[in-house]
């Protein structure tokens, strides 16, 4: 197939438009990551370095389990969304059928929003953060499979 990536990376081209609108939900989300673990170091009072503790009662440790459980989030987030950034673009350069295209972009944001929400905000029994990471995980593979056996 031929065609004009002009075409395909334009904001007019409903995939593109879908991958960049979900994408930067995405990134605000990581984002919101930090944040998260900062409210969490203040509520605990657990600090990674001296100089951050604000009073005689804080404790500078690494193994404060609400923390941790937050920056697991977050490292989970930048293991899995950042490949999703790549393998979401390309496959853009596919020019997929819009409406598998845009769902999956969805549904991308929702399970990584709902992993968090499992995992760190509102501790959920397994399966739930499992299936949430599977989905997210199949789609970029799926995307990633269908950029690789589309050149």
């Amino acid at each position: 197939m031929t065609f004009n990536t002009t075409d395909l990376l334009n904001l007019n081209n409903e995939v593109f438009n879908a991958y960049v609108f979900w994408s930067g939900i995405l990134v605000l989300k990581i984002l919101a990551m930090a944040i998260l673990t900062g409210v969490q170091r203040f509520r605990t009072g657990t600090f990674a370095n001296p100089e951050d503790c604000l009073f005689k009662r804080d404790n500078v440790t690494y193994d404060n389990p609400y923390v941790e459980r937050v920056r697991r989030a977050h490292l989970n987030d930048l293991e899995n969304i950042l490949p999703f950034f790549i393998a979401g673009f390309l496959y853009v350069l596919t020019d997929p059928s819009a409406a598998v295209a845009v769902n999956l972009y969805r549904a991308m944001a929702a399970v990584r929003i709902i992993h968090t929400l499992v995992y760190a905000v509102v501790v959920v029994p397994q399966p739930a953060r499992f299936l949430s990471f599977g989905v997210g995980y199949l789609i970029t593979g799926y995307m990633a499979f269908k950029v690789v056996f589309y050149v």
